[in-house]
């Protein structure tokens, strides 16, 4: 049955000005959502063209933009006063539109007071042109009865398109893709593509800089627009898969002598698939091993089932295997028409009795809320930049983001998947400032609230979201989004969520302010709660359900990480002896600095309030565990200890080992032992501590302290935790946890003065 969300996707052969303030279009011929697998045309050919690099712009207000005539998306309309921008990238880093910091307010607030769904009359719109040929496989491709489609991942706030003069498309939501079928664009264009692969086209894109979706979009972070992640045009072939869904669960055994099972299931739909004779999988090992394949004919809808396996490796942050599946379409002619590669983890996640288990075993989410950020950049962040900050978590003992407050780029999922992160994938969704003014709470106001204009918009923030990444291991939890209070639109979210994943628990804070849709949350979620009020919902209960806690509890948002914080830290992480708490979030993990050149040449960081931006929330913007140029603050050393898996207990005579892994043995690491005589090193051995997962362990140490105390006022004992070996984020050595104690030295002061 089609889906909800995609059959209000408006169809239409030109572009309406009506659609920027009304609420229930949020999209025209945008191709349903699907999810993000790797496929190349036959065994080997790319089916991607990226259109990423120089674009021209122009910014125009909204009043002098037609785009139901649209003349400046003519082939040859005259863009010779066009700037130039690069592409991804936003406007204001660009230096065509002001940098805006606002935390709960709109960015008009102050200016103009439009009302809900109506936008500012101070709109503008940046029209983007690109000029390209088509790569010849892509036109191979349609020669062969394929198709094409051109991708926007992310542009802000919302777009027309148009391809050689002829209108595409229309998307908002600019946090998920905004996909258009050209197929016939490109056929008809200034050139006949199939015949002629080099001739010119014109891409013409109108980005507004507000629209209905600006009312959705209220985030606490820089008001930026334009075309901030990747554009790319993608080939079918004429049989093609369209999407996959992945289950890959995996089942600890709960007895003694019985063996762990894994089992796969995927379930594969098909364009033309009378075209195609058989499919061919193959599911493989890290080291290329076949662990499962087989063949079978080919039809519209295709079921694989791996049946029960043994000797899986399970997927977790702790241990992140990963196997390939590989799909092929093999057609009549024994040719292959296609080829999928999907990365698996296997792993199960459930809420059990109250908690939140990973593969049978509690989780405790030691984690951070993380926007998409770079100090030169914006959101248009590089892959360098994401891989930056996974080493991070790794390297600081977070296991866990929450995609605040939107998808992230699909490569960050790819990353965490590799490394071992857990997430908590949030929907584009926050209306802070609808119903919080001048710090005074109408939860009633909110919008989406119980509006059913706004349903359908929001139901297909959260469609596109899972439909891409729902394959991802490392996606455990589902958001509805952020501080947009409560109502029936919720309802329909979450329905549609658990419609879509009957599995993967759905959080959203927000039911705590209008308790009567606790229903739309399977965690109790809050931000920013002492740790004694939390300590009381886990004894007592909430206001809704004072016999007791009926949901898991995680802090969503907790110590906010601004200027010299995370100093109580310790009060949240004590709570851990309670099994229904499950962790926390920190706010937040960078900071949103902006560099700045300044007249004199000097560079420095630049915070909301220093672009003339009002209304602004100043240097709200900077409360990150990394500042903006991505070096830690010092901050990130208490967050680091804390939230470390392995806990080290030391005293005069020995070394208690506490390992919190759920899954791995402390036998890969290796303890350094060393004595310090006044901060200074005088003495050093390496052991080996083996630890169960779980377990707790003492080990004697026969510490030579008598051979240093005479020389010293103070002498400290310090155990180590480092890597036995070097991994992908770090070398060999370096240390992820320690424990001290402090023995008196016999050296007095006076000593020390003589």
């Amino acid at each position: 049955m089609a889906d909800t969300a995609e059959l209000a996707i408006v169809h239409a052969t030109t572009a309406s000005a009506s659609w920027l303030t009304d609420p229930t279009v949020f999209a025209a011929n945008r191709k349903p959502a699907h999810s993000s697998h790797r496929y190349v045309i036959g065994e080997t050919s790319e089916p991607k063209q990226s259109l990423d690099g120089e674009w021209k712009v122009r910014i125009e207000q909204a009043r002098n933009v037609d785009v139901e005539s649209a003349p400046f998306a003519a082939v040859d309309f005259e863009d010779g006063d066009f700037g130039a921008i690069e592409v991804p990238g936003h406007l204001q880093m660009a230096g065509y539109l002001k940098n805006k910091y606002v935390n709960i307010q709109y960015p008009w607030d102050g200016h103009e007071d439009p009302q809900a769904p109506n936008i500012p009359e101070n709109n503008h719109v940046a029209i983007y042109r690109r000029r390209f040929a088509l790569d010849a496989q892509l036109a191979r491709t349609l020669e062969n009865d394929g198709t094409v489609s051109l991708t926007f991942h992310g542009a802000a706030t919302a777009i027309y398109v148009w391809l050689d003069g002829t209108f595409v498309g229309y998307g908002e939501d600019g946090f998920t893709p905004s996909e258009f079928d050209v197929t016939e664009a490109l056929r008809n264009g200034n050139g006949n593509a199939a015949d002629s692969p080099e001739a010119e086209h014109t891409l013409t894109v109108a980005c507004y800089e507000y629209s209905s979706a600006s009312w959705l979009e209220d985030q606490d972070f820089w008001r930026l627009h334009g075309l901030f992640r990747t554009v790319e045009l993608a080939a079918q072939p004429h049989t093609h898969v369209e999407t996959v869904q992945l289950e890959a669960d995996y089942t600890a055994a709960d007895t003694a002598g019985k063996a762990d099972t894994a089992e796969l299931n995927a379930a594969l739909t098909l364009r033309n698939p009378a075209d195609a004779m058989t499919i061919e999988s193959t599911l493989r090992d890290g080291d290329g091993n076949v662990v499962w394949e087989s063949t079978q004919a080919c039809n519209g809808e295709i079921a694989l089932n791996s049946g029960k396996m043994t000797n899986i490796a399970p997927w977790s942050a702790e241990s992140p295997t990963l196997y390939t599946l590989t799909v092929r379409v093999v057609g009549h002619d024994g040719a292959i028409i296609e080829t999928v590669t999907q990365k698996i983890g296997f792993r199960t996640f459930r809420i059990e009795n109250g908690i939140m288990t990973l593969n049978g075993k509690r989780i405790v989410f030691k984690g951070a809320d993380r926007h998409e950020f770079d100090a030169k950049r914006g959101r248009a962040i590089t892959r360098e930049d994401m891989l930056s900050d996974v080493v991070f978590c790794k390297r600081h003992n977070i296991n866990a983001i929450r995609t605040s407050h939107y998808p992230n780029q699909e490569y960050w999922y790819d990353l965490c998947d590799e490394y071992g992160l857990y997430l908590i994938d949030e929907t584009n969704m926050e209306t802070h400032g609808t119903w919080v003014a001048n710090n005074v709470e109408r939860p009633e106001d909110g919008i989406p609230g119980s509006r059913p204009e706004w349903e359908g918009a929001c139901v297909d923030r959260i469609n596109s979201m899972m439909r891409r990444d729902y394959n991802h291991p490392s996606v455990l939890i589902w958001s509805l989004g952020n501080e947009s209070s409560a109502g029936e639109v919720f309802r329909a979210m979450y329905r549609h969520a658990h419609t879509i994943d009957p599995n993967r628990p759905v959080h959203y804070e927000g039911s705590v302010h209008m308790r009567e849709f606790e229903d739309v949350t399977d965690i109790e979620s809050r931000m920013y709660a002492h740790a004694d009020e939390i300590e009381r919902y886990l004894n007592d209960g909430s206001p809704a359900h004072t016999d007791g806690p009926k949901k898991p509890y995680i802090s969503c948002e907790y110590m906010h990480a601004m200027g010299n914080s995370c100093g109580n830290m310790d009060e949240y992480t004590a709570l851990e002896r309670y099994p229904m708490y499950q962790g926390g979030f920190i706010w937040d993990f960078i900071d949103q600095a902006i560099e700045t050149k300044l007249p004199d040449g000097t560079t420095r960081m630049c915070y909301g309030g220093d672009f003339g931006d009002r209304p602004s929330d100043y240097e709200f913007s900077g409360d990150g565990l990394l500042f903006a140029d991505r070096t830690p603050s010092p901050k990130a050393q208490e967050v680091k200890q804390l939230y470390a898996n392995v806990k080290i207990a030391v005293s005069v005579d020995e070394a208690r080992i506490t390992n919190d892994n759920l899954f791995v043995s402390t036998g890969d690491y290796r303890f350094v032992l060393r004595i310090l005589a006044d901060g200074k090193p005088v003495w050093s051995t390496t052991r080996r501590f083996d630890v169960a997962a779980g377990e707790s362990a003492s080990f004697e140490v026969d510490w030579p302290v008598d051979d240093y105390r005479s020389n010293a006022e103070e002498l400290v004992l310090e155990v180590s935790q480092q890597l036995g070996n070097a991994c992908d984020w770090a070398p060999a050595g370096y240390e992820l946890a320690f424990g001290q104690c402090v023995v008196a030295g016999a050296k007095t002061t006076a000593d020390a003065v003589d």
